[in-house]
């Protein structure tokens, strides 16, 4: 049981990774890809598979964080949830829905992306702060945390738009 776990640990640290780091590389290639004010085929296709990637994450994510909390929950119930636990699911529960929202065009795309760039963030500074030992905060601790990167990602993201809509407006 305990190589189960630590094998399962390893792939969600994996697959954050992949997640955080394709978020990434989504958001680069979309302000690349707008930048001229059109989406070619070939940027079309490059951003697709990223978005792949981006889905086998979320889907690892998923699977390793229930393998590994499941037990405890079986055991223990739902109430045994720590902090750590229930700020993975928050981030989770918001990237899940973001995304299906986006999908849908259901979400605007003035807060879509950098809701879903913050969340993969936040993921990632979580899983490095408890690597790092860094557990003790509240649950209101990581939330004001969680939205205060989230509000800088939708301005950062709202800020490169509106840069480069001036750029070719003045071009």
């Amino acid at each position: 049981m305990l190589a189960f776990s630590i094998l399962s640990g390893i792939f969600q640290s994996i697959f954050i990774s992949l997640g955080v780091g394709s978020s990434t590389l989504a958001i680069c290639n979309f302000f690349a890809a707008i930048a001229d004010g059109t989406i070619d085929e070939t940027e079309r296709n490059m951003m697709g598979i990223v978005y792949v990637v981006l889905r086998v994450a979320m889907a690892g994510i998923l699977l390793t964080t229930i393998l590994l909390q499941l037990p405890t929950m079986i055991i223990n119930g739902l109430t045994s949830l720590n902090v750590i636990m229930l700020s993975q699911w928050i981030i989770l529960l918001v990237l899940y829905g973001n995304a299906i929202l986006m999908t849908k065009h259901i979400m605007p795309s003035t807060f879509g992306p950098g809701i879903q760039a913050g969340s993969w963030y936040a993921l990632g500074i979580l899983t490095a702060l408890v690597l790092q030992g860094v557990t003790g905060f509240t649950l209101w601790q990581f939330l004001l945390g969680y939205l205060a990167l989230v509000v800088l990602a939708v301005a950062g993201v709202n800020g490169m738009m509106a840069h480069l809509r001036q750029q070719k407006q003045s071009a």
